[in-house]
């Protein structure tokens, strides 16, 4: 069996794309159902090369968390799960240690090296 070719951006391109126009976008398998996140070419969970683009209002929870230490300042690096399953490595802004269970929202940050997605809790402006 001849492997399907891909043709256009990348997965991770489309992703960042979405970032430039202030879009969250997961993929979710058209044959499982599943919610992935980072972005690939296919399916993790069944192999399927049926991935659609979805928009995400980055509502999650807080699944994870530890404190990095540095000399510029401590910051935390959180697990979330995302509503739907997926999750997503990033910051919880405004606070040094977010509880796990803590319900986030995502909102996208511009940087020099690109756009990315930091979350705060539900009700913080977000």
């Amino acid at each position: 069996m001849a492997d399907a070719r891909f043709d256009g951006p990348g997965p991770d391109a489309q992703y960042e794309a979405g970032l430039r126009s202030g879009r969250i976008l997961l993929q979710h398998c058209e044959d499982c159902a599943a919610v992935r996140f980072p972005p690939a070419l296919v399916c993790r969970a069944c192999g399927s090369p049926r991935l659609r683009w979805r928009e995400s209002d980055g509502r999650g929870v807080v699944y994870s968390t530890t404190t990095v230490r540095d000399r510029k300042g401590d910051y935390n690096v959180s697990l979330v799960e995302l509503e739907g399953g997926a999750r997503m490595l990033s910051r919880v802004e405004g606070m040094a240690a977010p509880a796990i269970g803590l319900r986030v929202r995502g909102h996208i940050v511009a940087q020099e090296d690109g756009a990315h997605v930091v979350f705060r809790a539900e009700g913080e402006g977000a």
